[in-house]
């Protein structure tokens, strides 16, 4: 449990899956509830190679409890930027012991490519979408090379960058399936509440959306949940999510701050 995925030489030979597959899995579980939902999924093997995609934050015992409660044996991954929260750390231990999980994974970034991109391990202070490239978007690229389908937690209420969020979307010829794209918090919670789940160690300190702790910050009464990620800069999302095309290398001396 929990060993490191450094690299990975598989051929990928994957099949391709299509808007018109997607489509039509979005139209057969419309209105159909998560657990069924997930249950029909696993018994019929229609994902191909799945695994779920876990930041272990303050909501993500719900999706884990789902997915464990319809087949623990889907494994679950998890990407280690080396600047996690102790507290999240441990809370990934408990989970993943609590709900029987049989398969799990710990990805974490190339030292090589930290070595050469963030030495002094700073850069999340001046290019925070280059530190999530490097340390989030780049390690579960490669935890996800051979996965046919891969389970996300998003929620379309967290923020207007997920707005009208699909169950089944289409990412790169692999199928991105959203259990709970269309829970509220309420449902979350009565959730939490039904099944006596483990929260997060953090969240009644006020942290209710967790990642870096360098980039993390608690959120004050009326704010966004979300609004403790990268306070202060134009950034709500790391990046595994929303893809970013033309970003301006930092590295380069034309794109350095100037202090």
């Amino acid at each position: 449990m929990g060993e490191a995925i450094r690299t990975r030489d598989i051929i990928d030979a994957r099949p391709v899956f299509t808007q018109e597959q997607a489509d039509a899995l979005n139209a057969r579980f419309e209105g159909v509830d998560t657990p069924t939902m997930l249950r029909a999924l696993f018994r019929e093997r229609t994902l191909g190679r799945v695994a779920v995609v876990s930041s272990f934050g303050t909501e993500s015992a719900v999706l884990l409890h789902l997915v464990a409660q319809a087949d623990r044996n889907v494994p679950v991954i998890f990407v280690d930027t080396l600047k996690m929260f102790p507290e999240t750390l441990a809370y990934r231990e408990t989970l993943i012991k609590a709900f029987g999980i049989t398969h799990s994974e710990v990805v974490t970034p190339l030292a090589d490519v930290i070595a050469a991109k963030d030495a002094n391990g700073l850069r999340w202070s001046f290019d925070p979408d280059g530190c999530c490239e490097i340390r989030k978007v780049e390690p579960l690229a490669r935890a996800k090379q051979g996965l046919d389908t891969w389970i996300s937690g998003r929620k379309a209420f967290q923020s207007q960058t997920r707005q009208n969020l699909p169950r089944f979307e289409i990412e790169d010829g692999r199928l991105k399936l959203n259990p709970l794209g269309d829970w509220t918090k309420d449902d979350l919670e009565a959730y939490f509440a039904e099944y006596d789940l483990p929260r997060h160690p953090l969240e009644a300190q006020g942290y209710l959306s967790i990642g870096c702790e360098p980039c993390t910050s608690k959120v004050m009464p009326g704010e966004d949940p979300r609004a403790g990620r990268w306070r202060g800069w134009d950034k709500v999302e790391c990046g595994i999510h929303t893809p970013l095309p033309g970003q301006a290398d930092p590295d380069d001396p034309a794109n350095m701050p100037v202090f």
